[in-house]
């Protein structure tokens, strides 16, 4: 080979050279990005949202006549078996103090009743001599039929005012009355009213604890079985309208080891308002979830513990889904940034349910396909990339 043409490689290899340094110089970085493979799998949408645990059947122990409670010693968690053990126990009221006015006024009222009661005997003894003088002598000569039967009504009218008297005078008595110390004592019978347990279960709230007087139909103490639980829940509006009768649920963050599972009762058919921590008003719904796992798995579980259901809406058991993350709004459809020979490529996608962390792919997508998770600005359609990790 001559001289000219080992200078022409020389200078070819020089300018190959020089135009790869400049194009390594020049060239635009390329992108650092994140990929995230497009799956094939189950797939699971649910609702979250705090609730607490209560016991399903609660039952609350009222003052059945006003009374005096005595002091009530059963304490919360203690057991109770339904028509055995003594849950309270009534004794009769005293009656009320009387003021100087009120007791001027009832001493009146006994010496007025006392006077009628005499007047009612005298009449008494009258209408009785009358009657019996009556009832001697011969009917049709010295007295008639008529006048015989007119002296025995007056006696006995005379003896039913005589009984009246008698007891309004016992009425007026009974108002000057005091009770003993002893009014409280079980020697008498019929002192006491012993009111036992309606259920077997445990005691949950005690909310009369000390005596005192009270009326009837006052709260004294709560029973029920903390075994027999059931979790609700309130659920804005727009997510309960998903949730229906039998959907499964698991419970997390509820202090135990592992998750619980559970199944959705009934949806309640009313909402209410609930002001949020922000001061906005929303729209809630109660759900009510019974719990599967054997009892022994709960234990721990008690009445009004706060729990996290999450309440699966929809599943399927395998689904192409793509990281929710790497969507976004091109125009009207969804679309994603796939990673093709090193470049990004702007790819349309269907998409249908959506869960927190993923979503469902319809069209546009199969498993495998490498998509850019949280694309930056600088990611755009036929951009150079590098994946900060490989998969």
């Amino acid at each position: 080979m001559g001289r000219n043409a080992w200078r022409w490689i020389k200078w070819g290899a020089g300018a190959v050279l020089f135009f790869a340094i400049l194009y390594v110089a020049f060239a635009p970085e390329r992108v650092l990005v994140e990929a995230r493979p497009v799956t094939r799998g189950p797939f699971e949408v649910s609702v979250t949202a705090e609730g607490r645990t209560r016991i399903r059947d609660i039952f609350t122990v009222s003052a059945p006549v006003a009374g005096r409670l005595r002091r009530v010693t059963l304490d919360p968690g203690d057991p109770v078996t339904a028509g055995e053990t003594t849950v309270a126990i009534f004794e009769p009221a005293a009656p009320e103090f009387l003021d100087r006015r009120a007791t001027a006024r009832s001493r009146a009222r006994l010496e007025q009743a006392k006077a009628a009661t005499a007047r009612a005997r005298a009449d008494l003894d009258l209408a009785r001599i009358e009657w019996e003088r009556a009832r001697s002598l011969p009917v049709g000569t010295t007295i008639s039929g008529r006048e015989r039967d007119h002296r025995l009504a007056e006696f006995q009218m005379a003896e039913a005012a005589h009984q009246a008297a008698k007891a309004e005078q016992a009425v007026a008595q009974a108002e000057l009355i005091v009770p003993t110390d002893g009014a409280g004592d079980d020697a008498g019978a019929g002192c006491c009213l012993r009111m036992a347990a309606p259920v077997n279960g445990r005691v949950l709230r005690v909310l009369q604890e000390s005596e005192r007087v009270m009326p009837a139909g006052t709260a004294i103490l709560e029973l029920g079985d903390p075994r027999d639980l059931e979790v609700v829940v309130d659920l804005l509006s727009q997510d309960a309208v998903r949730v229906r009768r039998g959907q499964p649920v698991r419970i997390e963050n509820w202090g135990g080891d592992g998750i619980l599972n559970g199944r959705v009762r009934y949806v309640e058919p009313s909402g209410f308002t609930k002001i949020s921590a922000l001061g906005v008003e929303e729209q809630r719904v109660n759900v009510v979830i019974d719990l599967t796992d054997p009892q022994p798995r709960r234990e721990a579980l008690l009445d009004a513990y706060r729990v996290e259901p999450r309440i699966v809406v929809w599943s399927m058991p395998e689904v192409v889904s793509v990281p929710i993350g790497a969507l976004f709004r091109s125009g009207p459809d969804w679309a994603v940034y796939t990673i093709e020979g090193k470049r990004a490529r702007l790819r349309r996608v269907n998409i249908g349910e959506r869960n927190g962390e993923a979503a469902q792919v319809l069209k546009g997508l199969k498993p495998g396909d490498l998509v850019i998770a949280h694309p930056s600005e600088d990611v755009a359609d036929e951009v150079r990339v590098r994946q900060a990790r490989e998969y």
